[in-house]
């Protein structure tokens, strides 16, 4: 079969001929159809995220949509590798679920991974309740938007997205954002905006997809002085690290604050509760689709592709 093939960890997928996959007891055998290039894909295909197994060569991608050999359409996980989603045919495990077929293939393939992203963060990790107050760092991609949209139809009261590309910025308060916040000012400015934001309004859970600095700032921000204040609880959800891969925690910022630090992703998140929360995705896109910018390429430009910056827009790749 035709596939994207990574033989080394260090340079783009290449464009080659592999090995047919043959279902294993419990698999089904997908023929793919759409299968976005996120952020966890490329990290894995350059062995640098915690799931990588270091193992050469392997097909990339995590999920797709698809069709078995029913002629069904489904949404879908791929079961093992070294059989990803970048290719004509891959196998599916228990995460294989049916399209709404007011849901196109490529639309699938690209709102599920960074809509989950979110779904999961809120209603399995924050355990969010309608009426809370949600801060978003990183709120100006794909995942950004989409965590705009997915906070907003979970009933949040106040939304305040955080990033540094102003129209993107822009964008995200006509997807529903109550307020933004640039993080593009320096460290002391960024501690007072959110230190406002947290005192006059108040933040119950925040989505960091970027870690690193605006983090820290955030960490900043909430730890308090004195010793007769009471501190609100803050759910603290770490989804990415496009900012930076390591924070600088002072204890007392724990101490003096409510502040509860979490992570979702897999590992953290059961399958079930992704699978629950993929499942909640479908039923919300089928009944008001989401704003998500998609942009469709045959899977023979993949190594030309590869690198092609997101700008608020998902790859999608079609074998």
């Amino acid at each position: 079969m035709d596939a994207a093939v990574v033989d080394s960890f260090s340079s783009p997928p290449r464009f080659a001929t592999f090995v047919d996959p043959v279902p294993a007891e419990g698999e089904r055998l997908v023929r793919v159809t759409a299968t976005g290039l996120h952020p966890i894909v490329r990290s894995l295909a350059s062995g640098s995220h915690y799931g990588s197994a270091g193992e050469l060569p392997i097909i990339p991608g995590l999920d797709g949509a698809g069709r078995l050999e029913d002629g069904s359409r489904v949404f879908f996980a791929s079961a093992r590798s070294p059989f990803g989603t970048f290719a004509e045919l891959s196998v599916a495990g228990p995460m294989c679920l049916p399209l709404p077929e007011a849901l196109d293939d490529a639309t699938a393939a690209a709102l599920v991974n960074p809509g989950m992203s979110s779904w999961v963060a809120l209603a399995a990790r924050a355990r969010f309740v309608s009426g809370e107050s949600v801060l978003i760092l990183g709120a100006t991609g794909v995942a950004g938007h989409l965590a705009v949209q997915i906070a907003k139809r979970l009933g949040a009261r106040r939304i305040v997205a955080a990033g540094r590309n102003p129209q993107a910025l822009e964008q995200a308060q006509a997807l529903g954002a109550d307020a933004t916040i640039s993080l593009d000012q320096d460290h002391d400015a960024l501690v007072k905006a959110f230190r406002e934001e947290i005192a006059e309004s108040g933040v119950d859970v925040v989505l960091d997809y970027l870690w690193g600095p605006p983090a820290e700032a955030v960490f900043a921000a909430v730890a308090q002085k004195g010793l007769s204040k009471a501190a609100p609880r803050i759910r603290y959800v770490e989804i990415g690290e496009s900012a930076g891969r390591t924070v600088a925690l002072p204890g007392s910022a724990l101490r003096s604050s409510g502040l509860e630090i979490l992570g979702s992703g897999f590992g953290s998140a059961s399958l079930p509760q992704i699978r629950q929360a993929i499942g909640e995705l479908f039923e919300s896109a089928a009944q008001q689709p989401f704003q998500i910018n998609i942009k469709t390429a045959p899977l023979k430009d993949v190594e030309s592709l590869w690198n092609t910056p997101e700008k608020a827009t998902r790859l999608v790749f079609q074998p």
